[in-house]
């Protein structure tokens, strides 16, 4: 746990909890005020005194309610006189529950050095906890922890580390913990199949899936979402079908149908079969705003606009609260289109009416969107007044609109910061070229030319891979 500990350092957290907030005086009078009480009537015992402080905690709506029962604990030295596991799991669970990964591992660190040893309930908490920050590090301290202690093949800690290891891209790892399991579970197959399919093994999510059939398990509904997911990468129609009647076996023994069902949506859009994709949408009993979601991009991805649009002003009569998410739908439909005003006013909905703050993948279609209509200078302002980087993808956007409207002076300006970004990308060499060319610069050409051919420049070309998978 020391290593630990100096681990968190280095991401420039203090080096003790510093919880000398300012203590919400109504709480505490209300805490001691209790606690007499109890303790008068002669009901009352130091164990139920630490239950109260637990469930406060479990019943904390915000993080600053929470960081005030905190100081409570700390300075009624309550986890001195009750030092059960159960109670350090309940601070833990709940600061990870607010998304507070830090404070969460700096009370498991406390415990540690207290001298409570985790139990099956700690390790699955504070696995949770670390997968707020991807940290491989740590990922690998608590895996040496959780063997020390006994605790790698339990239930949730083993599905925890495989799928941690697979979020930070460790396939390896993740793959070793599942083959050393003793007694594979569906959890652990879940793990190892989501952990694959997020990170872009959509074949080998597959693969591990019929493996799983054969061993005899049947899958549930997150099995199926996560594979579904995977053929959906891989634009498989054929397998699409044959998971689709998958899913509809584990429907017939009480799973999520909400959960299923959106999947299915996901996969027939990323498959091309909007007409399917529909269907299975017509017939849900229940719609929540991932079912709305996965319609509208799907739509907007096949360059189906009208229907993404309206199916947007659908979602909203049905008064489907939109996400982030759905607003990248939203406006990569107007993209397609070439709808300028229209993406303007989803942009601004999206800031003013739902309080989304915009994410780099919005900026990007309304750079895309504002580029491809020749409006070069407001793209170019929208960039500069971005609160974050454009990334690789929003300068190749604009990058592409000067090279379709000829506009040297921001190609140049575009490709300085493309070569800044990636200095062994050659691609931008041939665009270069291509816009000196459409304005007559030969000279620029040969430039660009000689540096391309000083390079070995070549243009890769494409081919296509089909496949089919019996299940």
């Amino acid at each position: 746990m020391t290593l630990l500990f100096n681990n968190i350092s280095k991401h420039q957290i203090p080096k003790h909890i510093n919880f000398s907030l300012r203590l919400n005086h109504n709480l505490s009078s209300y805490l001691a005020t209790n606690h007499s009480q109890k303790h008068a009537n002669n009901h009352f015992t130091t164990q139920d005194w630490a239950k109260t402080i637990s469930t406060h905690i479990t019943n904390c709506r915000n993080i600053h309610q929470l960081n005030q029962i905190y100081a409570h604990v700390i300075r009624t030295h309550m986890l001195h006189f009750h030092s059960d596991p159960f109670y350090w799991n309940t601070i833990i669970r709940a600061y990870t529950s607010f998304c507070f990964p830090s404070k969460a591992l700096y009370v498991t660190i406390a415990m540690s050095r207290a001298g409570i040893y985790p139990d099956t309930y700690t390790l699955p908490v504070v696995l949770k906890a670390v997968s707020q920050k991807t940290d491989i590090s740590m990922v690998k301290q608590l895996h040496t922890l959780a063997i020390k202690h006994g605790l790698e093949t339990n239930l949730f800690c083993e599905s925890g580390f495989i799928s941690l290891y697979a979020k930070v891209g460790e396939f390896n790892d993740a793959g070793k913990v599942f083959d050393e399991s003793p007694e594979r579970n569906l959890g652990s197959w879940n793990a190892v199949i989501g952990g694959l399919s997020r990170g872009g093994r959509g074949r080998e999510a597959v693969d591990m899936f019929l493996e799983m059939k054969r061993s005899g398990l049947e899958p549930d509904d997150v099995t199926m979402v996560s594979v579904t997911s995977a053929c959906g990468s891989l634009g498989d129609l054929g397998l699409a079908f044959q998971l689709h009647k998958c899913v509809f076996q584990a429907k017939s023994i009480g799973k999520s149908d909400v959960l299923m069902s959106n999947s299915l949506v996901d996969m027939y859009g990323k498959c091309g079969r909007m007409d399917l994709a529909y269907m299975v949408f017509s017939r849900m009993c229940e719609r929540n705003v991932s079912s709305w979601t996965s319609l509208i991009v799907g739509y907007a991805t096949h360059g189906h606009v009208s229907d993404a649009l309206e199916c947007f002003r659908g979602m909203r009569e049905a008064h489907v609260t939109p996400n982030g998410v759905t607003f990248v739908g939203v406006l990569s439909a107007c993209v397609h289109g070439g709808l300028v005003q229209e993406g303007r006013h989803y942009f601004n909905m999206m800031k003013n009416e739902y309080k989304i703050e915009p994410w780099l993948q919005h900026y990007g279609c309304m750079v895309d969107l504002l580029g491809r209509c020749g409006l070069l200078e407001e793209a170019r302002e929208m960039v500069k007044e971005m609160p974050m980087k454009a990334n690789v993808v929003i300068w190749g956007s604009l990058m592409g609109a000067c090279e379709k409207y000829g506009n040297v002076k921001m190609g140049e300006w575009v490709a300085k910061h493309l070569q800044q970004l990636e200095p062994w990308n050659d691609g931008v060499y041939v665009v270069m070229s291509n816009i000196y060319a459409s304005n007559g610069l030969w000279e620029d050409v040969g430039r660009m030319r000689m540096i391309m051919k000083g390079r070995k420049v070549e243009k890769i070309p494409g081919y296509s891979v089909g496949e089919t998978v019996e299940i």
